[in-house]
């Protein structure tokens, strides 16, 4: 882990060797409801570019909720850097959560803040570092994303596809191995989703960033996911995993093709 953080705590546990995800038997569910995904497996290795593709209401948000620990497990278990999300009764809850960094949908970017301030954020309030450490440390991260010289933008200033890499640098501010991404293309333009996709290839291929990336964008997952999982709403499950070239040639089951071809499920057979 980085030496920004300077908290000892969050090693103890850990191994070098350790997968940034490791999940295992998942029951993804609400309360008492009827589980929404059963039994799903799968592992995310280091420096990986991963997806968890799916159709509309399959519990793709569903489970990155769960992967961040935002609702408890009713059955399995998920490993982050080997330890486990949910010890202890979720006691070091907190902790684990500081192995991953966030990008939502939206960026969810706090609006009175500037972009240097929002990545700042976190390491004032996880960190011993110096004020001007600080800075020096969230000028780099939004540097490192395309946006040297926006330091003192506002988030409602600045273009939809800038917002999203400015909460890219605030998940990097503690210098995570693993970050999550939720639809990080919905709402851009052809050439910024490209934009956007070159910079979290680059991120994971150069800083050896582990990448969880929710989407259904075709394109973006043809061109930068390494390894996905699919999950379908009928099955409550995993339907295909693997890389997506090899995805999109298959045949069986009908959903796999209908999804990677744009087909209508009449179309594939259902």
């Amino acid at each position: 882990m980085s030496s920004a953080s300077e908290e000892p705590r969050l090693l103890e546990g850990l191994s070098t060797r350790a997968l940034p995800v490791a999940v295992e038997g998942l029951t993804v569910a609400y309360g008492g409801a009827p589980p929404i995904l059963e039994n799903i497996n799968f592992t995310i290795g280091p420096g990986e570019v991963f997806g968890i593709l799916g159709g509309s209401g399959c519990g793709k948000s569903s489970l990155l909720r769960h992967l961040i620990g935002l609702t408890p497990l009713r059955a399995g278990r998920i490993r982050l850097f080997g330890l486990d999300l949910w010890a202890e009764g979720g006691r070091r809850l907190n902790e684990c959560r500081r192995l991953f960094g966030m990008m939502y949908q939206a960026g969810a970017l706090f609006g009175s803040l500037t972009l240097l301030e929002n990545v700042a954020l976190p390491l004032k309030e996880f960190t011993r570092l110096s004020p001007e450490s600080v800075l020096a440390a969230a000028r780099l991260k939004l540097a490192l994303v395309g946006l040297a010289g926006f330091e003192y933008y506002l988030p409602a200033h600045i273009s939809g596809g800038m917002r999203k890499r400015a909460a890219i640098a605030r998940a990097m501010a503690l210098e995570p191995g693993l970050i999550f991404l939720d639809e990080p293309s919905a709402g851009l333009d052809p050439i910024t989703s490209a934009g956007l996709d070159r910079l979290i290839v680059t991120l994971a291929r150069d800083l050896g960033i582990a990448f969880g990336v929710v989407t259904h964008e075709l394109s973006s997952v043809m061109s930068i996911i390494d390894r996905a999982i699919l999950l379908d709403r009928s099955s409550r499950g995993i339907v295909a995993e693997g890389r997506p070239a090899e995805l999109a040639r298959r045949t069986e089951p009908p959903f796999v093709a209908a999804f990677f071809h744009r087909r209508p499920l009449t179309e594939a057979g259902l």
